[in-house]
């Protein structure tokens, strides 16, 4: 947990990835960037949301990362 002076900054995005198993992805200037999110628990539910609806495409993968 952060204390209100440190702040906290993560980006959801995803696309088509060319196996499965990795994180490598097929066109990078193809991302989906769903947006960048002040709190980890704001980020999760974006990837959540756009992970559902993308749950019948095995290599359509999204992914949180944390920048700061």
């Amino acid at each position: 947990m952060t204390s209100n002076s440190e702040k906290e900054l993560f980006v959801v995005f995803g696309g088509k990835v060319t196996d499965t198993r990795g994180k490598d992805f097929a066109d990078p200037k193809k991302l989906d960037v769903r947006g960048f999110f002040g709190t980890h628990q704001d980020a999760l539910a974006a990837w959540r949301a756009a992970s559902q609806m993308n749950v019948d495409d095995a290599f359509t993968k999204y992914v949180i990362v944390r920048l700061w």
